[in-house]
């Protein structure tokens, strides 16, 4: 039987440290301490702060020592990858249940780990002291095609439909501006295309645009400034001016404060649906939307592409229970035929049990969120099962995972996420039900 749970307090230091190291010491090729990006102290404070608590979680991952994994260029597919249900065999307490959770096991070796550009090469915490995270124009073509320097398969960005029903790409619900020595607010889709893109830079040489300012979820308004400021920008844009190995993540944005009705939703989607049909050409395209009646209506509306639910996991509670766990989360994708689903990072570290539901499901699992700015906490989500991440500091991620990715070339074909399943050239790192174990049952109390 398994011993029973313990505290990190109550685990000597170098005593886990000599239990993780002697568990992996027949199995090793290669110490996570030499994962080349920043480690936890690097990572920057955004809207959720990383717990000091996860900072001696890696310390203790970083004395493991995992099987290398070799660099293969061959194209990938989430959608109906097998589980790798680690968790399973972890609580499994019949030789049966261990037994089929091996062969599932098995039968995941050799798909593609994904790392996708939050909002390009990665957000702006314009109050954060990390410049990293103000150098370039976030949900713009100079953060997409920044991004498609590294070994990145897709960018993530926001979609909204102005008043004249033109999709742009803006994050937040408000424009925020000064007028007059005050501060005022537009909300983004009661604006027509033509008064959305006068705010900030422009394209036409010599002329201004209107200052465009942030309010933070304190109630700040600060200067959106960064190192590397790009006009605002369409969708179409995007599809024209982006380098064409990117595939989109396209984010459809809705106000939780508002209520729609279907036949809104409709109007909207399907104008965001005529531009996706006019100019993806073979670009690889996926939608995804914390709205659930949106991402219910877009996988009616159509099938060529995948549809994933965002949820914050159980992270958050909200009055639609259909976003309060993943749970609610899976119930939602099999009702309506959704191809998988996108989490907040710590929910899935919260609760483990729900990966090998997902995947019996024969859903795609993705994850989001700060803790993705920790290789550590990148390489256990791979071990769990996660099929991708998306990032914010792509350089240093993907720097780090670079042995589960393949570096990307233009002229290799990058399928969607439901395109055919990658070539079993290579196998996922190897691990016992002992180590897996021991590992799942830390991580959860530290990140908790």
């Amino acid at each position: 039987p398994n011993p029973p749970r313990r505290s990190l307090s109550e685990i000597p230091t170098n005593s886990a440290r000599r239990t993780c190291a002697r568990i992996t010491t027949h199995r090793v090729d290669r110490s996570m301490a030499l994962l080349k990006a920043a480690r936890v102290a690097d990572v920057p404070s955004l809207d959720v702060v990383v717990p000091d608590h996860l900072a001696a979680a890696a310390r203790v991952l970083g004395t493991c020592r995992l099987i290398r994994r070799p660099r293969v260029v061959s194209t990938f597919r989430l959608v109906d990858r097998p589980a790798i249900t680690c968790v399973a065999r972890a609580r499994a307490t019949a030789d049966a249940e261990s037994a089929a959770a091996m062969k599932r096991q098995q039968r995941g070796a050799g798909r593609r780990f994904a790392v996708i550009g939050h909002r390009g090469k990665g957000m702006n915490a314009l109050a954060s002291p990390d410049r990293r995270l103000q150098e370039v124009k976030e949900n713009s073509i100079r953060s997409f095609n920044e991004a498609a320097r590294f070994a990145v398969d897709y960018v993530e960005f926001d979609v909204q439909v102005t008043k004249d029903v033109c999709p742009v790409i803006f994050h937040d619900n408000f424009i925020v501006t000064e007028e007059h020595g005050k501060i005022s607010e537009k909300r983004v889709t009661d604006l027509q295309l033509e008064d959305f893109l006068q705010y900030g830079p422009q394209n036409k040489q010599g002329k201004n645009g209107k200052p465009l300012l942030r309010k933070m979820k304190d109630g700040r308004v600060l200067n959106w400034n960064v190192q590397s400021d790009d006009p605002l920008c369409t969708l179409q844009e995007a599809f024209e001016k982006v380098n064409p190995r990117l595939g989109f993540n396209v984010e459809l944005k809705f106000d939780d404060n508002l209520v729609y009705q279907d036949e809104e939703l409709t109007h909207i989607l399907q104008a965001i649906l005529k531009v996706v049909f006019e100019c993806a050409k073979d670009r690889p395209i996926i939608f995804s939307s914390f709205q659930p009646d949106a991402a219910q209506l877009m996988r009616k509306l159509q099938s060529t592409y995948p549809v994933y639910f965002l949820t914050n996991g159980g992270t958050e509670v909200y009055a639609d229970v259909r976003r309060n766990s993943l749970e609610e989360a899976v119930k939602l994708c099999l009702a309506s035929g959704m191809q998988g689903i996108v989490s907040e990072a710590r929910a899935v570290f919260r609760f483990p049990t729900a990966i090998p539901k997902i995947k019996e499901a024969d859903l795609s699992l993705l994850t989001y969120g700060t803790l993705n700015n920790v290789p550590e906490a990148v390489y256990m989500q791979h071990l769990m099962g996660v099929n991708g991440v998306i990032v914010d500091l792509v350089p240093e991620i993907t720097g780090a995972v670079s042995d589960l990715i393949a570096v990307p070339e233009t002229d290799v074909e990058i399928n969607d996420l439901s395109g055919q399943v990658a070539k079993d050239a290579a196998s996922t790192p190897n691990f016992t039900q002992r180590e897996i174990s021991f590992l799942l049952r830390l991580m959860p109390e530290l990140v908790q």
